[in-house]
């Protein structure tokens, strides 16, 4: 899934504001990292979605970046951003995932510019004292493996669908930011021991729910940071018959660029934020194992090569 940023100045923000505030009536701060996000919106439910997805935060607190939601009558889904106040708009959107995910790359925008940490669209687990990331484009695995891992008996979770990094001269730092999961309903069927966490779960139009992981993994299965050791990408390629290989940082690098940083959801992709972010990977695969999965055969064989590279028991 994939959509179109049109990128607008703080002059048409502000006339967007004045067309459609008096419709935004429901508020709320959240954390992410650091940053205070708000939401603004018309819709209540998204707004109950906003606030068991997130960390609140103090509503004192001045807000890094907004995102504004909203409905519009005989209008198309749109998103537009403005660079400058950090400002994001959904109009007519009726999938909550992009509301957070926007809203993740808001903050990320604000760390990426401003103080050098660096957004993953990925999952992250300390599973055996080792910090694994996997990370993929849409299709090819990405949920399914990290919550197969996660089945693992000293598994903890980061995050499962986006986290933050902080390189230095040492090993890199991974960083969640979500409060609760936002996961698929099929996930109970193709991994038993989530069936009760599915069974909980109200579920939207679009088969998923947030959820509180920690009903199935414990108080200690979730949590802020780890360190980063081995990094797991995934392809989806029957025409190749290497189901694992061991890449370097350049051959990695090559998959990130071809695949758009596995990351639908970066708001401005100018020469300046590519530069950024190839950078980034490049000393973040430098500093760390890489490994391609080819996932075309079914996911518990798949999850067991996984495995194997991370040196797990099966």
């Amino acid at each position: 899934m994939s959509y179109f940023v049109e990128l607008i100045g703080p002059e048409e923000k502000d006339r967007l504001f004045e067309v459609y505030g008096a419709q935004l009536l429901y508020t709320s701060k959240v954390e992410i990292y650091g940053c205070c996000i708000k939401i603004l919106t018309d819709s209540e439910a998204t707004k109950n979605k906003w606030e068991d997805n997130f960390y609140s935060a103090d509503e004192n607190t001045r807000s890094h970046g907004r995102i504004i939601v909203l409905s519009v009558p005989d209008a198309p889904f749109s998103v537009k951003y403005d660079s400058y106040t950090k400002t994001a708009f959904l109009f007519n959107v009726d999938y909550y995932g992009w509301v957070k995910s926007i809203a993740l790359a808001v903050a990320g925008d604000v760390l990426e510019d401003e103080h050098h940490i660096y957004s993953v669209h990925g999952a992250m687990i300390e599973v055996e004292r080792l910090g694994v990331s996997i990370i993929a484009p849409s299709g090819t695995g990405k949920t399914t493996h990290s919550w197969g891992l996660l089945r693992n008996p000293t598994a903890r979770l980061v995050s499962d669908d986006w986290y933050f990094v902080r390189l230095s001269s040492r090993e890199p730092l991974a960083f969640g930011s979500e409060k609760n999961t936002y996961i698929q309903a099929d996930i109970g069927k193709i991994w038993n021991e989530y069936g009760r966490l599915v069974d909980k779960a109200q579920f939207d139009q679009r088969g998923r729910a947030i959820v509180n992981v920690r009903w199935i993994v414990g108080n200690g299965g979730v949590i802020p940071m780890a360190t980063m050791h081995k990094i797991i990408l995934l392809k989806r390629d029957p025409s190749d018959e290497n189901i694992v290989r061991k890449l370097d940082a350049q051959e990695a690098i090559q998959y990130m660029l071809a695949q758009n940083f596995c990351n639908p959801h970066q708001l401005v992709k100018d020469q300046r934020k590519i530069a950024l972010r190839t950078n980034f990977f490049k000393s973040l695969f430098e500093q760390t194992d890489v490994y391609l999965v080819n996932t075309t055969s079914t996911p518990q064989v798949s999850q067991n090569e996984i495995r194997s590279v991370l040196s797990l028991k099966k």
